[in-house]
C-alpha cells in the first residue's frame, strides 16, 4: 500500500473524523482504508486563537511534532471531489488549519495521507462531545486498546450543552 487510486486521495484522521458517521456528514465518499500511527507527533487540543467559539464548545484535535510521541489514526480514502468539503470542514480558508503531508505506518506499509495541523494553537480543553467522538471514533475502528484509554483519560471542559455531536447519528447501541 503506497498511494491512493486515480480520482481518489488518503486523509489520515486523528480526532473526530475518526469516527466514519462524522466524517460522512460532509464527505459521503469517505471509505476505511487502515488504521494507522503517525510517528514523531502528539495529539493536543485547542483553538486556532484565543477567546474562539467552536462548534464543540471546546478544544478541537491537532497534531504536534514530538519525537518519540506517536498519534494513532484513521486511514481514510476520499473522492477528489470530496477535497473542497473537508478543507472547509478543516477551516482552511479561514486560517483555522493548513494541510500537512504525511507518512503513515499501517500493516501494509507506509502511505502518504493528508492531514490537517491547528495554526495559532491556544491549549484548551476539549468539550466532553467532543471527546466522546473521538473516543468512539477509536473504539469502531479498533485503534490499540492502550491508546483508546489514553483517550479516554483525558479531561475535559465539563461543557453540557448542545453542540454539534447532535447532528451525528450513530448506531442504536452507541447513543
Amino acid at each position: 500500500m503506497s498511494v491512493a487510486s486515480v480520482g481518489r486521495f488518503l486523509y489520515f484522521a486523528y480526532g473526530s473524523n475518526l469516527l466514519k458517521e462524522r466524517l460522512q456528514l460532509k464527505n459521503p465518499s469517505a471509505t476505511f482504508v487502515s488504521t494507522g500511527r503517525l510517528k514523531d507527533y502528539k495529539l493536543r487540543f485547542g483553538f486556532w486563537g484565543e477567546n474562539v467559539q467552536s462548534c464543540w464548545h471546546g478544544g478541537s484535535a491537532t497534531v504536534e511534532f514530538s519525537p518519540g510521541a506517536d498519534v494513532w489514526g484513521v486511514v481514510w480514502s476520499l473522492s477528489d471531489e470530496d477535497l473542497i468539503n473537508l478543507d472547509n470542514q478543516e477551516g482552511v480558508d479561514a486560517g483555522h488549519y493548513d494541510p500537512l503531508g504525511v507518512s503513515v505506518e499501517t500493516d501494509e506499509g507506509t502511505v502518504l495521507c493528508r492531514t490537517y495541523q491547528m495554526n495559532n494553537f491556544h491549549a484548551a480543553l476539549p468539550s466532553p462531545q467532543y471527546k466522546q467522538v473521538v473516543c468512539l471514533g477509536a473504539e469502531q475502528n479498533k485503534l490499540p486498546d492502550e491508546y483508546v484509554t489514553r483517550l479516554k483519560d483525558i479531561q475535559t471542559n465539563n461543557y453540557s450543552g448542545p453542540s454539534i455531536r447532535d447532528q451525528i447519528v450513530l448506531p442504536s447501541s452507541e447513543n
